[in-house]
């Protein structure tokens, strides 16, 4: 049982870690042929690095649901964790995590939709000379963190605390 749970629990902060990076690191969006030109949900960056143009403004409101649900998703994960350690010492030999499982599964839902708000409103995302790009490896990293973070909360669903 010892071998599970530390599973269960390096699953977990693997899956933390990577909606951490995904969430931080400025990749989600790399322009082809051009080294070092690429932007992320706050910065847009080629020699120099400077915020979003107009991302304070209301025709930036699918960049800031997306910033928005990200970071949600994030925290969301780490409090889920941290239920999830309470459970383990407070819950009653037999019961399941079900407070873990839905904040986790509410952290997957979260990923899910800022990285689909993230593929259908790239274009509005970027200036003209950003378009021609692909996606980056935070935006990867945060499509991959969606079924971890679902499988995670699965776990925790059917997981039952036994001697």
């Amino acid at each position: 049982m010892l071998i599970i749970l530390a599973f269960i629990i390096l699953f977990h902060l693997a899956v933390a870690i990577l909606l951490f990076v995904a969430t931080i690191h400025n990749a989600w969006w790399v322009v082809a042929g051009h080294e070092g030109i690429y932007s992320d949900l706050w910065y847009s960056c080629n020699s120099t690095c400077y915020p979003v143009e107009n991302s304070h403004t209301t025709e930036a409101a699918y960049l800031q649901a997306v910033q928005a649900t990200m970071i949600l998703a994030t925290i969301l994960c780490c409090v889920s964790f941290f239920v999830f350690i309470l459970q383990l010492f407070r819950l009653q030999q037999g019961e399941r995590f079900i407070f873990t499982a839905i904040i986790q599964l509410l952290s997957s839902l979260c990923v899910m939709i800022a990285a689909s708000i993230y593929t259908a409103q790239k274009d509005s995302f970027h200036v003209p000379s950003l378009r021609n790009g692909s996606y980056g490896s935070s935006y990867v990293l945060a499509w991959i963190s969606f079924p971890m973070t679902l499988i995670s909360g699965l776990m925790y669903l059917v997981l039952r605390k036994r001697k």
